[in-house]
């Protein structure tokens, strides 16, 4: 993995997921150079610093693109702030939870991604998933890009993120792009603990993801424009263990995947306690308490417990794709073939580890994103025609 802060992995993730999200080296660099001391510091130390610095290259962009608005140069204002989005949001990421200033940071984010929608995406609109919880009615915020050419309904796949990312950043990754060119639709959700649900609308993570999937597919089955017997599921990182989760229980899923095999992040955490393994944000066990709703360390450990995939695996019965990169960092690789030996009832099940000697060896290929992405989308693509036989 490109390394900009020599020996801060959690940093260094940063920069190279923003580098294969859409950022322009120069503009990273700039917005890094004058970091380069703090990062020798440790991960937790210096992130307001790195949000500030990030957050002056996306001033520069987002007056660019304004000018480049009023001067009738739509393509290049909605690359500019496209690109702002994705530093804003990138850097964001990096803040304690307990920064009082972040959500204003999100939703700077968020303006700056639904501006760029306007001028070169218009095919990707923001939409609201109905959703209820202990009795409360609400609704997951989301983007839907659609992939319809002639106005016949496509297949769809809903994508979740994990602990840290948000549906923003899958916009960034590109991944309803390449979705799209294969004749897929895209709904990507911040579910419960994650973005804009967690930061805006205060709601957490939960075992049980099914109830999300439900309230996801209830949603597309709505649309005209969707295939509602061709409604796929995939969730990277933490979503490695939400999405297959889901799949064993809502049944209207046609297919899954685990892009990072999340199989037991409950043994993670512990293994994390201990220093084992890689973190990938910074002031970590801050950050995971927020996402579950949990005030005590020792509450979130027992919670933490119950996410796992063992004897659940077992009850998908749609095909299912473990993608994990041979040298993940924070998640090992011996989960990807435990999912992949427990899933005896899937009809079409396959574990593709990522190499070094290839890219995407990191988590969830974070190195090397197009690749990994493109291959999911092959499989998406190619499993859905299966399918249709």
């Amino acid at each position: 993995m490109f390394e900009y802060f020599p020996g801060n992995y959690v940093w260094n993730l940063g920069v190279v997921a923003t580098l294969n999200s859409g950022g322009l080296i120069d503009e990273v660099d700039r917005a890094c150079r004058p970091l380069r001391e703090l990062a020798a510091q440790g991960s937790d130390v210096g992130t307001a610093q790195f949000m500030a610095a990030w957050r002056n290259v996306a001033d520069q962009l987002e007056e660019q693109a304004a000018e480049a608005e009023k001067a009738g140069h739509l393509r290049t204002a909605g690359q500019k702030f496209f690109r702002a989005s994705v530093y804003v949001s990138q850097a964001e990421r990096m803040q304690s939870a307990r920064d009082t200033g972040r959500n204003v940071e999100y939703q700077r984010s968020v303006d700056l991604l639904t501006r760029s929608f306007e001028l070169i995406d218009p095919r990707t609109t923001r939409v609201e998933v109905p959703y209820s919880e202990h009795g409360v009615t609400t609704s997951l915020p989301a983007y839907f890009h659609d992939a319809s050419t002639d106005g016949e309904p496509t297949p769809v796949m809903i994508v979740w993120n994990g602990l840290d990312s948000t549906k923003e950043m899958m916009v960034g990754a590109g991944i309803h792009h390449e979705l799209a060119a294969r004749g897929v639709s895209t709904l990507m959700v911040d579910c419960p603990g994650s973005g804009e649900a967690l930061r805006l609308r205060g709601l957490t993570a939960r075992v049980d993801t099914e109830a999300w999937a439900a309230a996801c597919v209830d949603h597309l089955e709505t649309r005209a424009d969707v295939r509602a017997d061709r409604i796929g599921l995939v969730g990277w990182s933490l979503g490695g263990y939400y999405a297959p989760r889901a799949a064993a229980f809502e049944k209207r899923l046609a297919l899954v995947v685990a892009w990072g095999a999340n199989h037991n992040w409950g043994a993670v955490q512990k293994r994390r306690l201990e220093r084992e393994g890689e973190n990938p944000v910074p002031h970590y066990w801050d950050h995971v308490l927020w996402v579950w709703g949990e005030t005590d360390l020792d509450a979130f450990i027992s919670t933490s417990e119950a996410v796992h995939l063992d004897g659940v695996v077992e009850q998908i019965d749609v095909p299912f794709l473990i993608a994990h990169g041979q040298n993940d960092r924070q998640i090992p690789l011996e989960y990807a073939h435990r999912s992949y030996d427990q899933a005896v009832n899937s009809p079409k099940r396959e574990l593709r580890v990522f190499s070094p000697e290839e890219g995407a060896t990191e988590h969830i290929g974070l190195d090397h994103f197009p690749h990994v992405i493109t291959y999911i989308a092959d499989w998406v693509m190619d499993t859905f025609a299966e399918l249709d036989r």
